[in-house]
């Protein structure tokens, strides 16, 4: 059975003091392996195909590790035309992805 989730008003202990300490997330939404001599001919409004499509998946990472999956997602309202990533999958601490 799989031992449930602790959440920060689940316990009574003050929160750890790196809770507050901001990390940065990257999302890799694809790769692209140019010759180098294409790279060096690479200019202003010059397009780098990538290996991926605009609706797959996009990986998560804190460092060099993988931390979840998701989607891309462009918000609206008065975030409109900002991306945002939901979701879909999330790395066990114990397990990975």
């Amino acid at each position: 059975m799989d031992e449930p989730r602790l959440t920060p008003q689940d316990s009574d202990k003050p929160p750890h003091p790196f809770t507050q300490v901001p990390i940065e997330i990257t999302i890799s939404v694809g790769k692209a392996r140019p010759l180098l001599r294409d790279l060096l001919r690479l200019g202003k409004d010059a397009i780098l195909p990538l290996d991926s499509r605009v609706d797959d998946p996009v990986d998560l990472y804190v460092g060099d590790r993988l931390i979840a999956r998701g989607e891309l997602h462009e918000l609206d309202g008065d975030q409109a035309g900002q991306l945002a990533v939901r979701l879909t999958e999330v790395a066990d601490l114990k397990t990975g992805l």
